[in-house]
């Protein structure tokens, strides 16, 4: 019996064969300074090729150069899609680009049109290492002088990917284990280049060859284009204000006003999703908690390397309620009217994430964690976020298979993940009777 698998299922199982991979080299003498267990390599592998961020262990201290090229590869991998890398060595050797290749590649990368699809791959890929490459520079600039030249263009490449890819992996162990970028929380070129990368990187595939093709003619740009501008602006302007304001005797206390204002911007970009961090995390107060929890559950773009309910998401649940409230019908925006089944995909979409963050609160509080670090865990792990409250390296085995199911879930899509286990059924010819209830 031949088993036709679904384009959802091939790209699921691609993801869940790659994490395998990456755990087994992981797990290998040669990766590692000190063994660890496999359960702690396929975390970490998970962590990467989901462009998460949470660790175990101090990347830097305990993986060696080989290590980090695994996970540096992962992170790459994991953040354009395994299958647009495949797509890419079938053109290196001339091999044509059938159709079941161009669906699965549409369904990778969020694109809704087969024809193009190809053209669309060069250009990501292209306009990815150019990105990279800049970022690398940039970061160069004050990592060589600081670690030497091969340490740190070596640095400047691993942070550029990472930060590019939203995965927030991080090898400064070399000046302190754990502390990220916080070293460099005053330096403007480290933290506007991270910003950068990050922003490019949530922003999506679709968008970018969008406004490739229209440049600075924004009224040609495609209603997805147009939302995900207006909203990651948005949302980056909020947050920086929202942080700037509740973090002034918390996290940011004595920090001049310029460096306050720097570190605003990277807490408030950070969270969607790469998880670096300029300032130490458990010193945030109360309400910046809470901020960078909904940044994290909301995300960036559909179609990106980053995470979340996706800014998409949000706009319509906001233009759903916004409707009701006002009795129409129609979603309206920019001009437009969203397509019917957009509500339902939204409100699937987020019950789902909802669900699956709230169970692995609950698990981790089973663990004995508090509420507010289990949320903020589960939260970082399904946003493919990466930031943690420093609980990470003390979950147990069961909690740690939690968070990589969460992780797993927010990189491939927890809506794609249910469609993927999920037997296909035929629609019934003849549909049931309706009959109303009361909402609300």
């Amino acid at each position: 019996m031949k088993i036709r698998l679904t384009s959802m299922q091939i790209l699921s199982i691609g993801f869940a064969l790659m994490i395998i991979v990456g755990g087994i080299l992981l797990w290998l003498p040669i990766s590692s300074r000190e063994g660890i267990p496999f359960i702690n390599a396929f975390f970490t592998s998970a962590s990467a090729a989901c462009v998460t961020g949470l660790v175990i262990y101090d990347t830097y201290s305990q993986f060696t150069f080989f290590g980090q090229a695994v996970i540096l590869i992962l992170i790459q991998v994991g953040g354009l899609g395994f299958m647009m890398v495949g797509i890419l060595f079938s053109m290196f050797i001339g091999r044509r680009i059938g159709l079941r290749e161009r669906s699965l590649l549409m369904e990778s990368v969020g694109f809704w049109k087969v024809g193009g699809i190809v053209r669309l791959t060069r250009r990501v890929l292209i306009t990815t290492g150019i990105i990279e490459l800049v970022g690398t520079a940039f970061l160069a600039i004050r990592f060589c002088p600081r670690f030497g030249l091969w340490e740190g263009l070596w640095s400047a490449l691993f942070h550029s990917v990472s930060g590019f890819c939203n995965a927030g992996f991080d090898i400064m162990g070399r000046i302190a284990p754990s502390s990220s970028l916080m070293d460099f929380s005053d330096d403007i070129i480290v933290n506007l280049t991270i910003v950068v990368l990050i922003i490019f990187g949530g922003l999506g595939f679709f968008l970018w060859n969008d406004v490739i093709e229209n440049k600075w003619h924004i009224s040609k740009y495609q209603l997805h284009t147009k939302i995900v501008l207006f909203m990651s602006g948005l949302l980056i302007i909020l947050g920086t204000v929202g942080f700037f304001l509740l973090e002034k005797d918390a996290a940011f206390v004595g920090m001049p006003t310029g460096e306050r204002l720097l570190a605003s911007l990277f807490q408030s970009v950070t969270p969607r999703t790469a998880g670096f961090n300029t300032v130490d995390l458990t010193t945030l107060s109360e309400g910046g908690t809470l901020l960078t929890m909904l940044l994290m559950f909301i995300g960036a773009g559909s179609g990106s390397t980053a995470g979340g309910i996706k800014v998409t998401t949000l706009t319509v649940l906001l233009l759903s309620v916004i409707t009701q409230s006002y009795h129409r019908s129609d979603l309206n925006i920019f001009g437009r009217r969203l397509e019917d089944d957009a509500v339902k995909r939204a409100c699937s979409n987020t019950t789902l994430y909802l669900i699956l963050s709230l169970f692995g609160c609950f698990m981790l509080c089973i663990q004995g964690f508090s509420i507010s670090d289990s949320m903020f865990e589960a939260l970082s792990a399904i946003g493919t976020v990466g930031l943690s409250k420093g609980i990470t390296p003390q979950l147990s085995s069961i909690s740690k298979i939690v968070i990589i199911l969460l992780m797993y879930s927010g990189r491939v899509g927890s809506l794609s993940v249910a469609m993927a286990m999920a037997r296909r059924r035929e629609e019934p010819r003849l549909k049931k009777t309706t009959e109303k209830i009361i909402i609300g």
